[in-house]
């Protein structure tokens, strides 16, 4: 019981943590990277139009976030570069898609926005190609 209070921790428990951290937050890739991917053209004319940059455009680096991004955080292959666009696209969706309606429709974004802005804090962990390489 002591131990289950503690606030301290062990190297391997931490880097575990981080591990699976970094794959349920990347596992995005299936329900929305994969399916933007697969539906670009029906969806392009349709998708925010985000700061005048083109409903296409728009599309295509919400695309290029959530399904290229998304497989480099999952191997953890240059981690904090390739999570950032993640953080933006779902600090987007947050607060400009689902008007900041964390507890409504934004509750996931809300969720997957807190996951990559702590693995943008922390890093992916010695359990990834970053740690394995040693940066």
């Amino acid at each position: 019981m002591k131990r289950l209070l503690s606030t301290n921790y062990k190297d391997w428990g931490f880097n575990i943590a981080l591990f699976v951290l970094r794959i349920s937050a990347a596992l995005m890739i299936l329900p929305h990277g994969y399916d933007k991917l697969i539906h670009f053209t029906d969806k392009k004319h349709t998708f925010m139009n985000f700061m005048g940059l083109g409903s296409t455009l728009s599309l295509s680096l919400i695309t290029f976030a959530e399904f290229f991004c998304a497989i480099f955080v999952i191997i953890g292959l240059f981690t904090r570069f390739t999570v950032l666009p993640l953080v933006i696209a779902m600090g987007v969706a947050l607060f400009k898609a689902h008007e900041g309606a964390i507890f409504g429709g934004g509750e996931k974004a809300a969720l997957y926005f807190a996951m990559f802005f702590c693995i943008l804090l922390v890093g992916p962990g010695k359990a990834s190609v970053d740690g394995i390489m040693g940066k």
